[in-house]
């Protein structure tokens, strides 16, 4: 072996050791491309279907369906689905501002959920109205929610010729635990069931 193949070896061997011990310090500094973070949020119709879902509702008659969460957010997460119900008047989550009702919740949901895992509830609700002739309006007495009476007294919904209905709105809202703030924030997710409430 002369000098210059020495001097090449040499280097050869320099080179593979600088990489060898460079390689975590490496890592640190060199961004990998991430997947995606998201959460997702659904509610199905019986037999975990799209369709079923309830539309004109009878006072009284129970509704079956189910809601549920995936976490993609690369960590565990702690969430909160509030349980809001509405009239036509009154305000809804608005998905272009990423802004929550401003109505307080009837019932709350909290769960912690791991990366990449899912979380499901089977919901039964029925609607407690009756109609008020006299004025053409419903007057909404209580949700039943998986067995909890929620109180929905002074509550009234009168004919919305633009929807053709007596409107009632359920809505689940996703909120989300922020560890800076010490509190839940909303998570500009929620899906909900408008309904026709028939006499």
């Amino acid at each position: 072996m002369n000098l210059q193949e020495f001097e090449v070896l040499l280097v050869a061997v320099t080179v593979m050791a600088a990489l060898a011990v460079g390689s975590p310090a490496l890592q640190r500094i060199l961004v990998y491309p991430q997947s995606e973070s998201y959460t997702e949020l659904w509610l199905l119709g019986p037999g975990h279907l799209a369709g079923g879902v309830p539309y004109n509702v009878i006072s009284g008659q129970s509704y079956n369906l189910y809601l549920g969460i995936a976490n993609h957010l690369g960590e565990a997460e702690y969430y909160s689905i509030q349980v809001k119900f509405r009239n036509q008047s009154q305000s809804g989550p608005d998905g272009l501002n990423g802004t929550s009702s401003s109505l307080a919740p009837l019932y709350t949901l909290n769960v912690f959920v791991a990366d990449k895992e899912g979380w499901e509830l089977p919901v039964t609700f029925s609607l407690d109205f009756s109609y008020d002739e006299t004025h053409s309006l419903i007057r909404f007495n209580k949700l039943m929610f998986n067995s909890a009476d929620l109180d929905l007294t002074g509550l009234e919904t009168s004919w919305d010729p633009s929807r053709r209905a007596f409107f009632g709105n359920l809505i689940f809202e996703l909120w989300i635990y922020n560890s800076t703030v010490g509190g839940f924030q909303y998570h500009e997710r929620y899906v909900d069931l408008k309904f026709n409430m028939t006499a």
